[in-house]
């Protein structure tokens, strides 16, 4: 895309595997609960609420809440689901898991791919992550992000458009000169509408090995690549 300055990444599954890490953190304390569930299972089960809690806030159902709390309210609800009351669990455990976000793995091509990118371009988060998790997910996974960007800073969650567009603001960036780099359509699509270039990285695992969705492009985007090293390729960037 010309005239790109900035690129903005999507986090949960383009660059972090979340299924895997939130599995791995699960499984002990699952062990110790005699919770007989699947770890990525639990991981699924803790992801599905995402959108809905999200969602409450987009509607003005509520205010602005972080991401932070919204995943504890939702561990919460599926320890209920599956029969735990998380009240006879010692808060401290609680917490651990609930920060099991802030240490995520990322995808093998990602912190090398990032490097590249970031010889040519701003790189930063557009995430739905607050910038507390992102901050500590970025210096565990050693992500050389430019700048973090939590959603509280735009006060909106993604696909609303005040995401994508304070982000470009606080920037001091016109929506021409950012690109959105995402595993998932529905997200390149917002951020299409606002303006900013496009860029698809496919993910094909990101929900495990029966994935059904973003296993390819939906429309034309900008820049099709099958990694973060094929997207540097592909933006000129030098190896």
């Amino acid at each position: 895309m010309q005239g790109a300055a900035a690129l903005l990444f999507d986090v949960f599954g383009t660059v972090v595997d979340w299924r895997s890490g939130v599995a791995r953190e699960a499984a002990p304390f699952l062990r110790r609960h005699g919770i007989a569930m699947d770890p990525a299972g639990f991981a699924d089960a803790w992801r599905r609420r995402y959108q809905p809690a999200m969602e409450a806030v987009r509607s003005g159902e509520r205010p602005f809440t972080r991401l932070d709390i919204l995943h504890r309210e939702n561990l919460e609800a599926v320890l209920r689901d599956v029969g735990c009351d998380p009240a006879a669990i010692p808060e401290e455990e609680i917490d651990v898991l609930n920060r099991a976000w802030h240490r995520l793995d990322p995808w093998p091509d990602a912190v090398a791919g990032l490097a590249r990118l970031k010889t040519r371009f701003i790189i930063a988060p557009l995430s739905n992550g607050n910038i507390a998790l992102l901050l500590n997910m970025a210096k565990r996974a050693g992500l050389p992000w430019d700048a973090i960007l939590g959603a509280e800073v735009a006060q909106a969650y993604k696909p609303r458009p005040e995401a994508y567009l304070r982000t470009a603001e606080i920037l001091g960036l016109p929506p021409a000169a950012c690109m959105l780099v995402a595993a998932h359509n529905g997200d390149l699509a917002a951020a299409r509408a606002c303006g900013f270039g496009t860029a698809f990285v496919a993910r094909r695992t990101e929900h495990g090995p029966d994935q059904a969705t973003d296993l390819a492009p939906s429309e034309s985007w900008d820049v099709v690549a099958r990694d973060f090293g094929e997207l540097a390729d592909r933006l000129g960037c030098a190896r």
